[in-house]
């Protein structure tokens, strides 16, 4: 069945769906969330869904990165004043066992070029880490890539962020929850068990906003 725009009615509602998110949150959901919050039966499905969008004008997407996902209004809006800027690569950051916060490390001299709006225009409070290992592969980050990150100290439910683990003096990638008088710290690989630890032992520095994907992964 289609719809008077020409849509099929799956499509149309992932693309609501984009709307709303970009509206709430400010940047674009991922493949997973899609199909997540659809109950799409795989994100191959979604991927499917979303070149036909593309195809039909109605959505624009940017390579690598994976809330890349773009309204095609949006995109003619910026297309004007979009141009790259450069985001320091401030460390590496271990999707699996924490590594020391890379603060304490040589501060890397990498950076890497990002189209502005992909950060929601706020790039002061944008960095990036590089992944190593594999725990978050089920949220689509793998060994190799690089996650954009904005600075925030708090998080909601099910939001994938780097936290600081106070005792152990590490920096982590994990997806975060409240769970009564504790925070669970999950990975995205069904191997591994949670991490569970308190409020007061864990510091969040940053939400992942995009992830750019390593030619390798």
């Amino acid at each position: 069945m289609r719809t008077s725009k020409g849509l099929s009615l799956r499509q149309e509602h992932i693309l609501g769906y984009i709307k709303e998110f970009i509206q709430k949150r400010g940047y674009s959901p991922s493949i997973r969330d899609i199909q997540t919050s659809l109950q799409i039966s795989s994100t191959s499905v979604v991927a499917y869904n979303l070149k036909a969008l593309q195809e039909k004008g109605k959505l624009c997407r940017e390579g690598k990165i994976s809330r890349g996902i773009r309204l095609a209004e949006m995109a003619n809006g910026q297309q004007a004043n979009s141009t790259e800027r450069e985001v320091q690569v401030v460390g590496e950051l271990q999707a699996g066992q924490p590594l020391p916060a890379p603060n304490e490390a040589n501060p890397s001299k990498e950076t890497i070029k990002i189209p502005s709006n992909i950060t929601d225009n706020q790039l002061d409070k944008v960095f990036a880490l590089r992944v190593r290992g594999h725990s978050m592969v089920d949220a689509l980050v793998d060994d190799g890539d690089i996650v954009l990150l904005r600075y925030q100290e708090t998080a909601e439910d099910g939001q994938l962020v780097a936290a600081f683990m106070v005792e152990e003096n590490t920096l982590t990638l994990k997806k975060f929850y409240h769970e009564d008088n504790q925070i669970r710290l999950q990975p995205a690989n069904s191997t591994l068990k949670p991490t569970y630890t308190t409020q007061e032992k864990v510091h969040i520095q940053g939400q992942v906003v995009g992830i750019i994907r390593s030619l390798d992964s």
